[in-house]
């Protein structure tokens, strides 16, 4: 049985003015999907990445990878999941911005009743993407300091606290100082404002001269020689965002020079390609959701059909924490 819902589509890559609201088709769910009725929508980078077509896919196309809501169907070889489960993804085909739609039931997890809808759609893959960059990229150790760049955004305030409640002290970089008291409140060791700071200096002088062995990085472009002047020898720079462009050009010699420096450039589906590996993620990620380490901070709330809107405010780094669309 199929439905009618309302979707964002794109067409053509450009600006947020190629978004599109239209309705769209949800058919009977293939035998390993499930058919979610979504609640809630989260808004991410990656999504303007795939407006852009700097990844590109093959248009028409919808966007967004996260969301969660209620299931309504259930394909036929689907033992995980009933009609009624309140469930959530961070990680799904294209097309998160819609009603409703099917996804693979293996990855999707069920959201734990104590966690909102809202709250689900703005931690999902933000607090998947902190799971693996700090237990699995580079499994982080109590007492460690490391540099973490936007650390008032929607990954940044959960990397905050994920590493408040591991004992690790975080440097995060930020734009404003009211992005840094942020970044504080949210567990940030010591924060600087890149506008007012130099940060290789700053990082040194916090280190005592050591540096990091750890620099998350999803800026990019704009931050790339910065992270790399910040890293100590032989120590591990994770390059996992373009917020600010893509990282091109790299030249190796510059890693042998600076130290044999360790560079990865880690994706979020990589580390949770099977069900077994996203429900153990999530079960990390929502430990410390339910213990109160980690509080979720949904800063902007859009109606579906302001999708340019939320997209413009975000790559204009008008937001803070998370933003979602609420259905």
């Amino acid at each position: 049985m199929s439905s009618q819902v309302k979707a964002i589509q794109i067409n053509k890559h450009g600006g947020e003015e190629v978004l599109e609201l239209v309705n769209v088709t949800v058919p009977a769910p293939e035998k390993n999907e499930i058919t979610i009725r979504q609640k809630a929508v989260g808004l991410n980078f990656i999504d303007i990445y795939c407006r852009t077509g700097l990844y590109p896919s093959p248009l028409p196309h919808g966007l967004g990878f996260e969301a969660s809501g209620v299931v309504e169907a259930v394909g036929s070889d689907v033992t995980d999941f009933s009609i009624g489960d309140r469930v959530a993804y961070g990680q799904s085909p294209l097309g998160a911005y819609a009603e409703a739609r099917n996804v693979p039931a293996h990855q999707v997890v069920k959201l734990p009743d104590q966690i909102s809808f809202d709250d689900a759609a703005a931690i999902m893959l933000k607090g998947l993407t902190v799971q693996y960059l700090f237990r699995q990229t580079y499994k982080l150790q109590k007492g460690e300091t490391i540099l973490f760049h936007a650390a008032a955004g929607g990954v940044g305030l959960i990397a905050c606290q994920w590493a408040k409640a591991l004992g690790v002290n975080l440097i995060g970089t930020t734009s404003s100082a009211e992005k840094a008291d942020l970044a504080k409140q949210h567990g940030a060791w010591e924060v600087i404002d890149y506008t007012r700071e130099n940060v290789v200096e700053r990082v040194a002088e916090l280190t005592d001269g050591k540096k990091v062995p750890v620099v998350y990085d999803g800026v990019g472009k704009d931050t790339w020689e910065t992270s790399i002047d910040c890293v100590q020898p032989r120590g591990l720079v994770v390059s996992f965002g373009n917020a600010s462009g893509p990282v091109n050009g790299v030249n190796l010699g510059v890693l042998a020079a600076k130290g044999s420096i360790y560079v990865t450039r880690p994706t979020l589906g990589t580390y949770v390609a099977t069900r077994e590996a996203m429900q153990a993620a999530a079960d990390d990620l929502f430990k410390l959701v339910l213990d109160g380490s980690i509080k979720v901070n949904i800063g902007q709330k859009f109606p579906l059909e302001q999708a340019a809107q939320a997209q413009a405010d975000l790559a204009a780094r008008k937001t803070t924490g998370a933003t979602i669309f609420t259905l």
